[in-house]
C-alpha cells in the first residue's frame, strides 16, 4: 500500500468517482463522519440507495443535521466510528470521507474493525484520506498540523489489511478542487469549525492570513489538494 503518489495530477470529483465505482443500487450505506451532510445529500438525491445512515460524532453538527427533513432515505445518528451502533453484517457499503484521521489514534484500528463488523461479507469500504502535501495543507499546518494523525490512520489501514480483517481491492490517487472567494470564507470553513477548537493567537492568525493571501487571484484562492482512497472489501470467508 502507498500513502501517496506524488506523480498524480488528475483532478477528480470524489463523489462522482464513488458513483461510478461503487455498487450503490439498492444498497444500505453507512457514512461515518458525515459532517454537514453535503455529500450525503448528493448521494441520496441519486435515488440509487435503499438507505443511508449518516453518522456524526460532533454533537453540534449532528443537531443541525437532524433539522434536515427533505431526505427521507437518510437517517442521521450520533456516534464515533470506534463504536458503531449497528448490527453485524447490516451494510453493503461503508464510507469514510476524510474522517479516519479524526478518530482518536488509539481507536483507529478499532474503528476499522467496526467497519468490517457491520459490513456484510463481500461488502466494500471506501476510505478516503487527504495526502499530507500541497498549498492548502501548507496553510492548514500552521495552526492544525495533521501529519501524526494522518500517518497513524494509514498505519491502521495497513494493519487492517495485513491482518486480513479487510482486503485491499484498489487504491486511487487524485487531486480535488477547493475554492475560497476570500479569507473570510476560509476562516468560516476551515478555522471556525464546530468539530475542533482552533485557538489562534493574533500573531498566528495574521500569519495564516498572510500565507493565504499568497494564493489569492482575481477569482479567489483555488487549491488542488491531493487525496488517496483505499477501497477495501470484507472477505467472504
Amino acid at each position: 500500500m502507498q500513502i501517496a503518489d506524488p506523480t498524480q495530477t488528475t483532478v477528480l470529483n470524489e463523489v462522482k468517482l464513488m458513483l461510478e465505482t461503487l455498487p450503490f443500487d439498492g444498497a444500505r450505506v453507512l457514512e461515518l463522519g458525515c459532517g454537514r451532510a453535503e455529500k450525503t445529500r448528493t448521494l441520496a438525491e441519486t435515488g440509487r440507495m435503499q438507505e443511508i445512515v449518516a453518522m456524526e460524532v460532533d454533537t453540534i453538527q449532528h443537531a443541525r443535521n437532524l433539522e434536515i427533513t427533505d431526505l427521507p432515505q437518510v437517517r442521521f445518528c450520533h456516534g464515533g466510528a470506534e463504536a458503531i451502533p449497528a448490527e453485524d453484517a447490516s451494510f453493503d457499503i461503508v464510507i469514510m470521507l476524510k474522517s479516519l484521521h479524526h478518530v482518536p489514534m488509539a481507536h483507529m484500528t478499532k474503528a476499522l474493525e467496526e467497519v468490517a463488523r457491520v459490513l456484510r461479507p463481500g461488502g466494500v469500504a471506501w476510505i478516503s484520506e487527504p495526502v499530507y502535501e500541497g498549498a492548502l495543507n501548507h496553510i492548514m499546518r500552521l495552526f492544525h498540523d495533521e501529519l501524526e494523525v494522518r500517518t497513524a490512520a494509514f498505519a491502521a489501514l495497513c494493519k487492517t489489511v495485513d491482518d486480513g480483517v479487510l482486503d485491499l481491492e484498489r487504491q486511487f490517487f487524485f487531486l480535488t478542487r477547493s475554492q475560497f472567494d476570500n479569507f473570510e470564507q476560509f476562516d468560516a470553513r476551515m478555522i471556525r469549525v464546530t468539530h475542533s477548537d482552533h485557538q489562534l493567537s493574533p500573531e498566528l492568525y495574521a500569519s495564516v492570513q498572510q500565507q493565504f493571501a499568497t494564493q489569492m487571484g482575481p477569482e479567489g484562492a483555488t487549491f488542488y489538494p491531493p487525496q488517496r482512497v483505499d477501497l477495501l472489501k470484507k472477505p467472504l470467508r
